[in-house]
């Protein structure tokens, strides 16, 4: 590509995460760090780096400037040198001088490193911290996880594949062997290892190996596989599955005394059966009577082949490094679950061909007897029946921060009688079915990106692109965040409807993002304790009678614009901790983090009152002068 194309590929995209911009007049730690990233990221291909562009902080939406570099046969040759010698594998990167706006600017191609060579990383700082990964239009600082990705075309030792110290043969159950044997021999009665010992068989799954002096003992994977409860308790006590049924649709302030959990421990195939047993027999049923039939059949509302497919995918992908459990969480409206370990495959290819398994020894038993997907088509199975059975599209989200992966199901209809009439509000704007389906996502889900689009319509980056613009010119999305965080959020002229009680409220934070306060469905009304809470009807004596009337009117539809006012005004009378914000506005604390108090802060109407430890338990928010809607703020 030269160096318009880049420029164009910038401005009509959303987010890119082949190419990267930059104002560079010198080389720095940000241009290397792109550079390591686009050299070690799996599948990618490279990246290309445009230097002497910049993003224009003056438009009104999201572009780019040229400004041109000063010295470009200097950055050039600079570069070129530090490529070579600043990582422990030289990188040999094709850099060119063009123009642009009669400005000289630079090109930097930088190849895939070859399996063989990764991970790239600096020479100076060494592994973990000195290696990068491209994740989307960022460059992330790998972690063990990603270095065994990494690695594993060096065919090195993955951390399933890894003894366990305390365990011995005697931790395996003779049952789970043979449950193994029983759904090998369904899925391919002719398998050789059917004849084999059971020695002889684990070593050939890698869930035996020899340790330093010759004894025979179990692996990760062998132990998760066949292990005992009691050794599975030993040795990994946190590696269960917890399913939660709470009632209504939010995470309550006190959900020890609020929802009942169900925990769950056994060797992986018992638990695959055993979890996805506990969510069918708590799922709403649909039923129908097929003609000649006598008896009718119901059908849960997540199809069996999704909810199969998610449940195998936690528990093959997630981090056994990590200690913490899958959690499986059942609102009145939808299905979350939640585990722990980040994707390896970056969020943009998530349903797209291969697979990168982060335990790739249990991934390769559930496999063989057809638990799992072929390799790297789970996502897709998953999106594919849900669209089969007329479904919201479900939403995933891949938390590096958090080190976890999330799945959310909705229990809604898609374009249902509700919503046809819902969309000839629209009519005038001629829409397309692709973009009508859009609306309808954004709607329930509060949000939507370009993945999101591409995924739901099937199409291609730049008609995602332009649909979603076309869109937003129509009054109906907000823009939000650049590059890879650029999102879209529904306006109030979406939202609005004749009959203000039929808002419905979003998720948080960005799109797909899976916080503990989802969206509410029209078609599903929640079913809330009517027991009240102390702790919130306590403060709520404190307000003004005014005040305290408008945080009891509020429900689980309010805008979130009302929201952030209703907080500022709040914010007015005294500062307050986010858990206290919670209770009062019975919401999640992460949402009302994330939805109400960041946006806030950023246009400076709310401050903090420990601003140098802002992570501090004791942080709380007051107001920032006059409040801003003087009609509506309370009256002392």
């Amino acid at each position: 590509m030269n160096a318009q194309e880049l420029l164009e590929a910038l401005s009509l995209l959303d987010e890119n995460e082949r190419i990267e911009a930059k104002r560079a007049q010198e080389t720095g730690k940000s241009m290397l760090e792109t550079i390591c990233a686009f050299a070690n990221e799996p599948h990618l291909g490279g990246g290309w780096l445009l230097l002497g562009v910049a993003p224009d902080e003056q438009a009104l939406f999201p572009g780019y400037m040229v400004e041109g570099v000063v010295n470009p046969d200097q950055l050039s040759a600079d570069l070129a040198s530090q490529c070579a010698n600043m990582f422990n594998q030289p990188l040999r990167v094709d850099i060119r001088t063009e123009a642009l706006e009669s400005k000289p600017v630079v090109v930097v191609r930088v190849p895939e490193a070859a399996p063989q060579d990764k991970p790239i990383y600096f020479k100076s700082t060494g592994l973990p911290r000195g290696a990068f990964r491209r994740i989307g239009s960022t460059d992330q600082r790998c972690t063990e996880d990603d270095l065994e990705a990494l690695y594993a075309s060096r065919q090195r030792e993955s951390f399933d594949a890894g003894l366990v110290p305390d365990a011995s043969l005697d931790d395996l159950d003779d049952a789970a062997i043979a449950d193994y044997r029983e759904a090998r021999a369904e899925a391919n009665p002719d398998a050789e290892e059917l004849r084999w010992s059971d020695l002889d068989l684990l070593q050939a799954l890698k869930a035996v190996r020899r340790d330093a002096a010759g004894a025979f003992k179990p692996t990760v994977a062998g132990l998760l596989l066949f292990g005992k409860t009691t050794a599975l308790r030993r040795s990994f006590p946190m590696t269960r599955v917890d399913y939660i049924r709470v009632p209504g649709r939010d995470w309550v302030p006190h959900p020890e005394r609020r929802f009942d959990t169900v925990e769950l421990r056994a060797p992986l195939f018992s638990l695959l059966r055993r979890a996805q047993a506990a969510v069918l027999d708590d799922l709403p049923k649909s039923f129908g009577l097929e003609e000649g039939q006598l008896q009718r059949q119901d059908q849960p509302v997540i199809p069996l082949r999704a909810l199969r497919e998610v449940l195998v995918n936690a528990l093959m992908h997630r981090s056994y490094r990590v200690h913490a459990p899958v959690q499986v969480i059942r609102y009145a409206n939808r299905l979350e679950i939640r585990n722990p370990g980040f994707s390896l495959k970056s969020p943009d290819h998530l349903g797209e061909p291969g697979s990168m398994p982060r335990n790739p020894t249990i991934a390769a038993v559930l496999h063989e007897t057809r638990f799992a997907e072929t390799k790297g088509s789970g996502i897709r199975a998953i999106r594919e029946a849900m669209e089969r059975a007329g479904l919201v599209p479900p939403l995933f989200e891949s938390d590096r921060g958090q080190d976890q992966f999330s799945a959310l199901f909705f229990f809604h209809h898609f374009l249902g009688e509700e919503d046809i009439r819902w969309l000839t509000r629209f009519k005038d704007l001629h829409l397309t079915d692709e973009e009508a389906r859009a609306l309808v996502v954004a709607r329930e889900a509060g949000a939507i990106d370009n993945a999101t689009y591409r995924s739901l319509n099937k199409v291609d980056t730049l008609t995602a692109s332009a649909a979603l613009r076309r869109l937003r010119d129509a009054g109906l999305f907000s823009q939000q965040g650049r590059g890879s965080a650029t999102w879209y959020q529904p306006t109030e002229k979406l939202l609005e409807t004749e009959d203000s009680s039929s808002y419905v409220g979003g998720l948080s934070g960005k799109p797909g993002g899976l916080s503990s306060n989802p969206p509410s469905l029209s078609s599903n009304p929640p079913s809330l304790s009517s027991n009240p809470d102390p702790a919130r009807t306590a403060l709520l004596n404190e307000l003004p009678g005014e005040l305290a009337a408008r945080v009891g009117a509020i429900g689980q539809r309010h805008p979130p614009e009302r929201m952030r006012d209703l907080i500022v005004d709040l914010c007015t009378q005294r500062a307050w901790r986010v858990d206290e914000l919670a209770t009062l506005l019975q919401r999640n604390p992460e949402s009302i983090r994330q939805s109400y108090l960041r946006p806030l802060l950023a246009q400076q109407r709310i401050a903090m009152t420990l601003p140098d430890t802002p992570t501090s338990s004791q942080q709380a928010y007051h107001s920032v002068g006059p409040a801003i809607h003087p009609s509506t703020t309370a009256r002392p």
